[in-house]
């Protein structure tokens, strides 16, 4: 009996051990997605240089973009990670993924002061000074401020170019809060390069500009732009979803709303779980960029046309009293020596 239990404490031991071992095993191959837009490339590389080098992490960067990352880590498991989903794309397949462990959020607010909506230019608060703190509902009152360079009796409302998902939100918005009856004029930028063109001219040349725009961004960054409270609340899930978004001719009745609040996670596969050990999930557990570091550092992307492996290096040098948070102490001493 005094053997036996000896055998069976021995078993015992060796298991806890042999647990450990693979609880603690070096990290393994890892499929990160590096999406099509500046702050999604630096985040994948800024990953990538920290995975690889702080923990030894072997690092691959696949090309993605918002729904088809989604649905590939959703349908097959890859790639493993996602640094930057925007949640609202997705909300009810996530909800799906997550429920079923196909997805893990493992962190729900990589990016701070993130948001969609309405935003005047500095320039518009200095022509304009009573403006600062109005609501969009009192701003609408006076198109006046904002005249269109074509009629200029109308204000201009700078909207999203034909076929981007805000471009429905924003006509919606028009009609909702009857703009057009208040003497305004919804502009069609026709692309992104001419949405940023008509924030960068206002500004150089001290002119007002209202319009929507997005968070993190170089534009917001670089020209100082300002958001604008839309004076009513969030009118549901219902009235965002199944009229705000709808195309023209669908949503008969829009209400009066705020923006949709703006989510993003870094979503993580069982496969990132397995392969990349606990470590790497803490990583990515605790990493936050706050919104004016991430401005700054794409306004270094734009103005140097850096991409996201140069600009991760970049942001590696320049804030490591925020990164050295986010990883241990012996990660950090490995890759501040990797750099």
């Amino acid at each position: 009996m005094k053997l036996k239990n000896i055998i069976l404490s021995a078993l015992i031991v060796l298991g806890f051990a042999s647990f450990g071992t693979v609880a603690n095993a070096k990290c393994g191959k890892l499929v990160i997605a590096e999406q099509n837009w500046a702050s999604a490339e630096l985040m994948a590389n800024v990953d990538k240089i920290i995975l690889e080098k702080g923990y030894g992490c072997e690092v691959e960067l696949i090309p993605g973009s918002t729904m088809p990352t989604f649905t590939s880590m959703n349908d097959k498991g890859t790639p493993d990670m996602n640094p930057e989903q925007w949640a609202n794309a997705v909300y009810e397949p996530l909800k799906v993924a997550v429920s079923e462990k196909r997805i893990v959020v493992a962190n729900k607010a990589p990016i701070t002061g993130l948001g969609e909506g309405w935003w005047i230019t500095p320039a518009t608060v200095e022509k304009h000074p009573e403006i600062k703190g109005m609501t969009a509902l009192e701003i609408l009152e006076h198109p006046e401020w904002f005249p269109d360079k074509e009629d200029p009796s109308k204000g201009a409302f700078v909207g999203c170019p034909a076929g981007w998902g805000c471009q429905l939100a924003n006509a919606n918005l028009f009609e909702a809060f009857e703009m057009e009856k208040k003497g305004w004029k919804l502009i069609d930028p026709g692309s992104a390069a001419g949405l940023d063109g008509t924030i960068s001219k206002a500004s150089d040349s001290g002119n007002t500009w209202l319009g929507y725009y997005w968070n993190p961004t170089s534009m917001v960054g670089k020209y100082g732009l300002i958001p604008v409270d839309f004076g009513v609340p969030f009118a549901g899930r219902d009235n965002w979803d199944n009229c705000i978004m709808k195309p023209a001719g669908e949503c008969t009745n829009p209400k009066k709303t705020a923006w949709t609040k703006s989510e993003v996670n870094s979503l993580i596969t069982a496969s990132f779980v397995k392969n990349g050990g606990k470590d790497a999930v803490k990583y990515v557990e605790k990493r936050t960029y706050p919104g004016d570091v991430m401005n700054g550092m794409l306004v270094y992307m734009a103005d140097n046309q850096a991409k996201g492996s140069d600009a991760a290096v970049e942001f590696l040098k320049q804030h490591e009293s925020l990164w050295s948070k986010w990883v241990s102490s012996s990660a950090k001493k490995k890759i501040k020596a990797g750099l």
